[in-house]
């Protein structure tokens, strides 16, 4: 009989042991595509909302529309995630010009200790510009591509 619950014990050991081994596998792997798709995301709507009307006028001064990097932002992050974490998005600063924002996103999974939801957060700081110092209009970039 003391063998049989020492094999009992060593089998509920092993079993909690690759539960807990799967849990921090997915929120480490999990924080890592987060990270990712969050820049990658950040990056493209933040080009998204480019007023190329505004570069015009201005000479080749850059501004980037708020609503419009939201509405970007938040449909291509949807299309990108999983359905089995939950997110939380939150947009802390966005500045038309020079273009800037800073995101947060917290995900988190069904597991929950003791009685909280335990959440990894990334943030990201972006800022877009130019590698031009001097004001250039749409004319002289066109030229430039031919």
């Amino acid at each position: 009989m003391n063998k049989g619950i020492l094999l009992t014990g060593l089998i509920l050991l092993g079993v909690f042991t690759l539960g807990m081994v799967n849990i921090i596998q997915n929120y480490s792997s999990g924080n890592e595509l987060d990270y990712y798709l969050l820049r990658n995301t950040t990056e493209a709507a933040m080009l998204d909302a480019v007023d190329y009307g505004f570069y015009q006028v201005s000479g080749g001064q850059i501004r980037m529309d708020k609503e419009k990097f939201v509405e970007s932002f938040v449909r291509r992050f949807a299309q990108g995630v999983n359905n089995d974490r939950n997110y939380d998005i939150r947009i802390y600063d966005i500045n038309e010009t020079p273009p800037k924002v800073s995101v947060k996103i917290g995900s988190s999974t069904s597991v929950v200790f003791a009685g909280e939801a335990f959440q990894i957060k990334n943030q990201i700081d972006a800022i877009l510009e130019t590698k031009y110092e001097e004001d250039r209009r749409i004319i002289d970039v066109i030229d430039d591509i031919d």
